[in-house]
């Protein structure tokens, strides 16, 4: 059976939110639209996304790293937002396992985020419907698109390549990983990469330059008083 997923490599994510920006420009405006923004310029704005990336740090001063995890719907082949829908507005689609929301049928009560473990549903405030990461569903199957971006619009935007999108039960396919939380049972379909520790020596003698001017008398660069400075021919 065919399964559609992300697979998304913490060690390459940079915490860049390309991947935010641009499933908010993309499904604002397709099938899954409008993703509802509310005072937006205001103190405290609120907005629908699709995804968004959580940074967060680990470890105990000094020795701390910073951790960027992006989070979306994560397709569960058993999905337990499916059940508790009410009106069938949940639903998981045989032909390819992405989970996806019908509008007409949902009537906002929240069912599905509270069973999904994952808090990857949110209410959009002004339509009072469930929204979720499709996959890009109207964009992977698009005949007016090239091939080769028939992709989600976040696997397209990644600066790094931090996100494959694929088959995950199709061997020849490019993801593949680990899966989140699966003490839940859900068998996520989306997977992580776990992030890899790389150990450099570095000597004491490489924390300073040989030839580090600041340290020889008379050789900084003393421009004369005639000359122009920064500010009389740069335009800040």
């Amino acid at each position: 059976m065919t399964q559609l997923a992300l697979v998304i490599d913490l060690n390459v994510c940079v915490g860049c939110s390309a991947c935010v920006t641009s499933c908010k420009e993309w499904n604002t405006s397709g099938a899954a639209g409008p993703l509802s923004d509310c005072n937006p310029y205001d103190a405290n704005p609120t907005g629908t996304f699709f995804n968004r990336v959580q940074t967060f740090e680990v470890g105990e001063f000094p020795q701390t790293e910073t951790v960027h995890f992006p989070k979306s719907c994560l397709h569960c082949e058993d999905p337990p937002c499916v059940p508790v829908c009410p009106t069938g507005a949940s639903y998981k689609r045989k032909e390819d396992g992405i989970v996806l929301v019908d509008y007409d049928r949902c009537i906002g009560c929240k069912y599905c985020s509270w069973a999904c473990p994952y808090g990857a549903r949110e209410l959009d405030e002004k339509q009072k419907v469930m929204k979720k990461c499709t996959l890009c569903v109207d964009r992977i199957y698009s005949t007016t698109l090239p091939e080769a971006d028939r992709r989600p619009s976040c696997v397209m935007a990644c600066p790094p390549g931090a996100r494959l999108f694929g088959d995950i039960h199709d061997p020849d396919s490019v993801v593949s990983g680990y899966t989140l939380m699966p003490e839940w049972g859900t068998q996520p379909a989306n997977h992580y990469l776990p992030r890899r520790k790389t150990t450099i020596t570095i000597h004491e003698d490489q924390l300073v330059r040989a030839d580090n001017p600041l340290k020889i008398d008379g050789k900084l660069p003393k421009p004369s008083r005639q000359q122009p400075t920064l500010d009389d021919v740069t335009s800040w």
